[in-house]
């Protein structure tokens, strides 16, 4: 297709998209089209007869390069849906399934998501006695972070419990030996944690030239997005993917970075034209989103900040009022201020869902739901629970991994305790004789005991044993489970167990897009869905976290409760770094506006164990010149002066290309991908590459007889089927 794109792009993002060889860093503003620039840049190079497959897109969400993609296609031509484009989670584990044997790793290692990860450290820490009844130890999510931080910061455990977790300082010795337990047991285990997927994956690109080299020859074009977002290994990883040709695009903000708690490392972005010799810089400082007068503030927001790449947004939409700031009595006034708002607003023809109020924690909200609720203005609050965090569903997915892998502890130990009166020891012990089984599906069928829970444990494994054995598809599978755990679910949550069951049809209906159980587990814990219905969010006003609002936009914004011990955090406060990043997430809350923004701040708070007590507006605020704000006069308590800011706190204090499977059944229409079924041994060889609707991929190792054949699978093992139940078809 031929594309004008001087036509279609501005002169900066014209000469980062005619930019392709060597590395550039693009400093993208916010609302500056970084996206566009991508999308293009990857229509130019398969125009220009870049081999798509040799293009790797990563970014920090399927979804994004999935949409990449697809906008690149639609302007380049249907062969820019083949370039490789996903996570970096995503991109090691594919990585790792074919070269783990070079870290110690078998290629059918079993990926743990977060929750997972809890779960083996606080069975491991039972089994230690270093947690129990009355005993003072951090909890299993904050001990997953503590190991988490210290892998991607690359600092020992003791630095991260002194910096992040004080109050555990005398419990350090216990928390050491723990986090080598935990190493220690996944090594063992065939299981990898999120950060293990990046470290792995380094670990081989380091001690192996060779790999390093098919990579580099491989992927000869490299785009990262939302480069500000990546730690330390990734950063490395992508150097070393590079190879010679450095042809790296790394596209980002530096005063978006907000996530060191995940791991990002700030001086990536910052330290790029020094990794990458030769870094051509390119600055997109149109603003394609709000209007001049709220660029002029956040423009001054970050204008402080002690670390950046100098840029000043400016905004391609004429006209526009100054944001407004309400200084609000107390935290009850505020909310009342901001639903009063919010209902002029909605009166004026605005629609809810382009409504939003950010705040720095969730609390800050509280008072404010209340004062919706009051006014019967509906809401939803975004950054809570994933999906496959709910306990229902970690119930059922823990039966389908039992499937595929009966020795699977954590899974057949979650599985046990459904049960009526079965307590950790006695699955403990039921998982002990479980191994030494040859059969261990059909052992738990027939399990002996004179224990009262005993025919449960015997329904259960029943079950999945015939489900093993039934040769249904994955949907058909998925049901049948739900049909054995239904009770159960009614029985465990009396109260909502209607919206959980029907969360519960909708992970079946996900299923339904994938031929096999081990690529459904791995896309749900490399890239799992959002909870609710996007439909169902339609209609309501977004209550969100700063940290949840990134990379979201709205017509009418508020950020509340901007005062000193609320904003920055009381912990930020007295660190210059974490300082900086507060400075950069209120940054990222006012340049979400579209037209109308507004700042509110209680003259007095709360604050647990004080009462109410006086408050300041928080510094950021402060540093914002008068002229560039429009004050709104508050009650007779509220003082619209800001006066000098008060800086103590207050009070103490697998295949990349396109989206998941769950996401692409039109994609998998389009390439027409058909398998070869057949009814009996004869139609198999040796060697056969095949695929089980729960096992996954495998090949055919034996041909036993007509009717039975031995299939080593890449992630569950040897495994002897029976044809005329066995679900396989030939890939």
């Amino acid at each position: 297709m031929e594309i004008d794109f001087k036509r279609e792009l501005n002169t900066q993002q014209l000469e980062a998209v005619l930019h392709t060889e060597g590395p550039v860093l693009v400093i993208a503003g916010a609302g500056s089209g970084k996206t566009r620039t991508l999308v293009y840049r990857v229509a130019r190079l398969v125009g220009m007869g870049v081999d798509p497959s040799s293009i790797l897109l990563l970014t920090f969400t399927r979804k994004a390069a999935q949409e990449m993609l697809e906008r690149a296609a639609r302007i380049g031509g249907d062969a820019c849906v083949q370039v490789a484009g996903g996570t970096f989670h995503s991109f090691c584990h594919r990585m790792l399934r074919r070269y783990a044997h070079l870290a110690g790793y078998p290629p059918g290692f079993t990926i743990m998501d977060q929750s997972d990860s809890q779960d083996l450290v606080h069975l491991l820490g039972r089994q230690m006695e270093f947690i129990g009844k009355g005993k003072k130890f951090p909890s299993k999510a904050a001990l997953v972070s503590m190991f988490s931080k210290s892998v991607n910061a690359g600092i020992g455990i003791d630095q991260v419990v002194e910096r992040h977790f004080p109050q555990f300082t005398d419990q350090l010795p216990s928390i050491g030996q723990l986090q080598q337990a935990y190493i220690n047991y996944k090594a063992a285990h065939a299981l990898m944690d999120y950060d293990d997927l990046l470290l792995k994956w380094l670990m081989i690109l380091k001690d192996n030239p060779d790999v390093r080299e098919t990579i580099a020859d491989s992927y000869q074009y490299v785009m990262v997005d939302e480069y500000q977002d990546t730690n330390s290994t990734q950063a490395e990883m992508v150097y070393l993917m590079a190879g010679d040709r450095q042809n790296v695009m790394a596209v980002g903000d530096d005063s978006q970075s907000i996530y060191s708690f995940r791991g990002a490392d700030f001086n990536n972005i910052l330290e790029f034209p020094k990794m990458f010799q030769g870094t051509r810089i390119i600055k997109l400082e149109r603003n394609y989103r709000s209007t001049q007068p709220n660029l002029d503030c956040t423009n001054a927001i970050i204008a402080n900040a002690r670390q950046k790449f100098t840029k000043k947004l400016v905004a391609q939409r004429k006209g526009g009022h100054p944001p407004w700031l309400y200084v609000a009595s107390d935290e009850s006034d505020q909310a009342k201020f901001v639903a009063a708002r919010i209902r002029k607003h909605l009166h004026d023809g605005i629609e809810p869902e382009e409504i939003a109020v950010l705040f720095r924690a969730a609390f800050h909200s509280f008072q404010l739901e209340t004062a919706l609720g009051h006014t019967g203005i509906q809401f939803v609050k975004r950054g809570g629970m994933r999906l496959v965090d709910a306990a229902h569903i970690k119930d059922l997915l823990s039966l389908l991994k039992v499937m595929i892998n009966p020795l699977d502890r954590l899974s057949i130990t979650r599985a046990l305790l459904l049960l009526d009166r079965l307590g950790p020891k006695s699955a403990e012990k039921i998982y002990a004789e479980m191994i030494r089984s040859d059969a261990p599906l059909e052992y738990l069928s027939r399990f002996n005991s004179r224990a009262a829970w005993v025919p449960k444990v015997r329904e259960m494994g029943a079950r999945l044993l015939e489900l093993s054995r039934c040769g249904g598809e994955l949907p058909e599978i998925v049901d049948g489970l739900l049909q054995w755990y239904r009770p159960l679910l009614e029985k465990h949550y009396t109260d909502d167990y209607p919206k959980r069951l029907q969360e519960l049809m909708q992970l079946k209906a996900m299923s339904s897009d994938y031929d096999d159980a081990v690529e459904f587990l791995a896309d749900l814990a490399l890239d799992p869905p959002e909870p609710g219905d996007e439909q169902e969010n339609q209609g309501k006003v977004v209550l969100s976290t700063m940290h949840s609002a990134k990379g979201l936009e709205w017509k009418v914004v508020f950020v509340i409760s901007l005062a000193e011990g609320r904003f920055p955090s009381p912990m930020a406060a007295a660190r210059t770094e974490e300082l900086e990043e507060e400075r950069r997430l209120f940054y990222v809350a006012a340049t979400r506006a579209r037209d109308h923004l507004y700042f509110c701040y209680p003259a007095f708070i709360n604050m647990q164990g004080a009462g109410l007590m006086p408050a300041r507006p928080s510094r950021f605020l402060q540093e914002i010149p008068d002229n560039l704000l429009e004050p709104i006069k508050g009650r007779p308590a509220s003082s619209q002066s800001r006066g000098p800011v008060n800086t103590q706190p207050v009070g103490n204090a697998e295949g990349l290309e396109g989206p998941p499977a769950y996401r692409r059944t039109a994609e998998k229409e389009r390439r027409g991908r058909s398998v070869e079924r057949s009814a009996g041994a004869a139609g198999f060889r040796d060697g056969d590459r095949i695929r089980h609707s729960i096992f996954g991929k495998g090949t055919v190792s034996k041909i036993i007889d007509s009717n039975r054949v031995e299939v080593e699978f890449d992630a569950a093992g040897r495994k002897v089927l029976h044809l005329q139940y066995a679900n396989i078809a030939k890939i």
